[in-house]
């Protein structure tokens, strides 16, 4: 009997819950700590995602055969670490190699040794310099967090107070704790999302989806966590797609093999083609949230089998279906500022399509509103055209006050 343990509570972890209950060989899925959506296809355990010795125990004394790792705080606080110590089987980095996220400045040496395209950039821990710096240079100014900060560490400033009151809340206020920042040259072009599955230097690539960062819409707003995505995306070519897997995320897999940090687990390009071909924003150290829950519906393989072969250093093909998938972020109105969490949500049941719960709760058998991005409404379709319509048409079928969404994801696809 195998038994799996995903770690997470978000729409990413259902996307990935989802993809493993439809697999032959899973005949038991734990969550920790899980949410109200997930609790429909797995028993979700109340561990939290950073109690590493917790999550240990209970893979142990519940005889799982796979644990399976969702959000970058799990990794940071080396959940794998942890895990292989006591020989149990994780699919996810260790926290050493886990810093192609975890450290923007970890990611551009890297990147700097394998001659991997990228924006130059320089790195501060003091306010003053980083300021003359930037106040001496053309704007847009992209300004990072050298840490984790929950997607909300990057600012493209589009002006000069902008980059300031940036930099003050990064290294003055510590406002994702004390910390340096990387100040890059601005990159222009459409973004796209390529997350692939890394064993070593071996890599299998999944399909590109591109993500919606703004809140509101025609890119308009603050950059948040993500506000839908889709996939494939058309106007990025097989030519680029294998541009990009030969230039950028087999160097890096091997640069990471070379530094000693081998990567297992799923190493996630935030790409932009530039005039020059594709470069690196950022890399993450696991699935992209919203990306997961556009592109595992449209995967045909078991992806069970495709975890364990990452595991073992097996070779494995990746099948897709062909039609389009897209979703639809419903968010808690004043995301990604401060927000009220507790409001009903009516009208799940009339969904036709996938709702992956992103921050909610169950109560006395309603389901709340219980973060900033609440549920995101996937619909298919022959093309991103048919895709958008359909998520359009379900999303509308959702009744809540206080949640908001956009209403042109895939837009630079139509």
């Amino acid at each position: 009997m195998n038994k799996v343990l995903v770690i997470g509570s978000g729409g990413r972890e259902h996307a990935i819950v989802e993809a493993l209950s439809r697999s032959s060989k899973v005949d038991k899925i734990y969550c920790a700590p899980g949410n109200a959506g997930i609790a429909s296809l797995a028993e979700c355990v109340k561990i939290g995602v950073e109690d590493v010795d917790s999550l240990a125990k209970f893979a142990n004394v519940n005889g799982i055969n796979l644990t399976v790792v969702g959000p970058e705080a799990a990794l940071a606080a080396g959940v794998v670490n942890k895990f292989n110590e006591k020989g149990l089987r994780i699919f996810g980095p260790t926290k050493e190699a886990a810093r192609i996220e975890s450290s923007k400045e970890f990611a551009k040496e890297i990147m700097d040794k394998c001659g991997v395209p990228t924006a130059a950039y320089r790195v501060f821990d003091e306010f003053a310099p980083a300021w003359e710096y930037v106040k001496n240079r053309p704007l847009p100014a992209v300004i990072k967090y050298d840490g984790l900060a929950a997607g909300k560490g990057v600012v493209v400033a589009m002006s000069y107070d902008e980059a300031e009151n940036a930099l003050k809340d990064m290294l003055l206020d510590a406002s994702f704790g004390k910390g340096r920042v990387v100040v890059e040259d601005f990159l222009s072009g459409p973004e796209f999302s390529f997350m692939c599955i890394v064993s070593g230097e071996k890599v299998y690539p999944l399909d590109i989806a591109q993500d919606h960062k703004r809140a509101y819409d025609g890119d308009k707003g603050p950059n948040t966590g993500g506000m839908g995505a889709y996939s494939p995306v058309p106007f990025i070519s097989d030519a680029v797609r294998a541009e990009a897997l030969e230039k950028i995320i087999k160097p890096v897999a091997k640069g990471l093999v070379n530094e000693q940090v081998p990567f297992t687990g799923v190493l996630y390009g935030g790409l932009i083609l530039t005039e020059d071909g594709p470069k690196v924003i950022e890399f993450n150290a696991r699935f992209g949230d919203p990306e997961t829950e556009v592109v595992l519906p449209r995967m045909k393989s078991d992806i069970y089998d495709l975890f364990n072969a990452a595991i073992d250093g097996n070779d494995f093909e990746i099948e897709w279906n062909p039609e389009a998938v897209l979703g639809i972020v419903m968010a808690s109105k004043g995301y990604p500022g401060s927000y009220e969490k507790g409001a009903a949500i009516e009208g799940l049941d009339k969904v036709n399509g996938y709702v992956y719960h992103m921050g909610t709760a169950e109560k006395g058998g309603k389901i709340l509103t219980a973060g900033g991005r609440v549920i995101m409404v996937v619909a298919k379709g022959s093309d991103i055209r048919e895709a958008q319509s359909k998520a359009l048409e379900e999303t509308a079928k959702i009744d809540c006050d206080n949640l908001f969404y956009r209403k042109d994801i895939g837009k630079q696809a139509l």
